[in-house]
């Protein structure tokens, strides 16, 4: 049976950490490539430390977007905000070395078949009304918020660098609690104490959480090591897809392990992952279990999964056995059904790079289209 009383952790990052910075600037560039050719193959990577980024990897699509590289990833850092000594959009050292894909690489998706083998979670709950973990949904909203008041000028102490930490309780299996708060950002002056930052921070914390969950008991650990104005990539170097537990289910499900950030759609560690979550998600919205983790496997060159697993954690309505049955049916599960149900060739990826891949609203332009609960009709008709 699954435990009803304990309490789970989750972190979140904002994105101005330098894994972030990062991942964003791989999605961007992928993004360009899409705009001009849906078809384009991308596999970027992106290093980042001090006044240096370096941008590497495997292209396969327009000229035009590789000459623009250095240009998305100026954009990218000015709109995240660093303009310190150390790493300034302006100052810094942009090194790309891109490349053709592998032909051998390409000899298998072009058949339609996986870019590459491996197993994708995908996972949904109802303790949200996004249908996430809560520990992760509540940790990205905090930084989010953070984010909203630094851009918008009502903040201007805090800085790009920030992680949250959300430590909920959960009684008869719903969270109840908050346990514990750790709450680390960079700001401007090295005279702001760890109490000034809190003053500051509080409020939005407290404005983002549902009411009665923060309590006398909550304990409270804001900038705990004291001053924190060094940060982003100067402090600590960034690489994409560090992130992977953050950009997911913040450890309540498990994860295949691959990233997501600079890989076009024909990448099934993305795709797949995204169908997963979708399906899992229409599963619980239908209301045939209140939680739900499903995986998907695949072969390199192989079109079909290999195989489809579902658990309910014993909140199923229906047999898991069913549940697996009814999401082949209603979904092509190939990886170009995949994209084509979700409509994946298309540039809607930089914007996935911060705050969680899932639990997002979709958006007019197809972005999060995995977010959608369109299929639950579907899935409880083929049940």
């Amino acid at each position: 049976m699954t435990r009803q009383n304990y309490v789970f952790t989750s972190e979140s990052v904002s994105e101005g950490h330098p894994d972030k910075v990062c991942d964003r600037i791989s999605d961007a560039i992928l993004d360009a490539f899409l705009a001009e050719d849906p078809y384009s193959r991308v596999a970027c990577e992106t290093f980042a430390t001090t006044d240096r980024v370096v941008i590497g990897g495997e292209v396969n699509g327009p000229g035009a977007a590789i000459r623009r590289v250095e240009e998305i990833a100026r954009d990218c850092v000015r709109d995240i905000g660093y303009e310190q000594e150390g790493f300034h959009w302006a100052n810094m050292k942009v090194d790309s070395y891109l490349h053709a894909q592998s032909a051998h690489i390409s000899q298998g998706v072009d058949k339609d078949g996986a870019g590459d083998q491996g197993i994708m979670f995908g996972h949904a709950v109802d303790e949200t009304d996004a249908l996430m973990p809560a520990p992760i949904h509540y940790a990205h909203a905090i930084l989010r918020r953070l984010t909203e008041v630094r851009k918008s000028g009502a903040e201007p102490s805090l800085g790009p660098d920030a992680k949250s930490q959300l430590s909920l309780r959960y009684e008869g299996g719903k969270p109840v609690e908050v346990t514990s708060v750790v709450l680390s950002t960079q700001h401007s002056s090295e005279n702001q104490t760890s109490e000034d930052i809190r003053a500051i921070v509080e409020p939005y914390i407290r404005e983002v959480l549902p009411e009665g969950w923060l309590t006398g008991a909550t304990e409270w650990w804001v900038n705990p090591t004291g001053c924190f104005v060094i940060g982003g990539p100067d402090g600590d170097a960034g690489l994409t897809g560090r992130k992977i537990i953050v950009d997911t289910y913040g450890g309540a499900a498990p994860h295949g392990g691959g990233a997501f950030s600079g890989k076009d759609p024909t990448k099934v560690d993305r795709s797949a992952a995204y169908a997963a979550r979708y399906l899992a998600k229409n599963v619980v919205a239908a209301g045939l279990a209140s939680k739900c983790t499903l995986q998907l496997s695949y072969a390199i060159g192989v079109a079909k999964p290999l195989s489809i697993y579902v658990n309910t954690y014993g909140t199923g309505a229906v047999a898991e056995e069913a549940i697996e049955a009814a999401v082949a049916q209603v979904m092509d599960l190939t990886p170009r059904g995949i994209r084509e149900h979700l409509q994946l060739n298309r540039p809607i990826y930089q914007r996935t790079a911060a705050y969680g891949h899932f639990g997002r609203n979709p958006e007019a332009d197809g972005g999060f289209s995995w977010e959608r609960t369109d299929l639950s009709e579907a899935l409880k008709a083929a049940i």
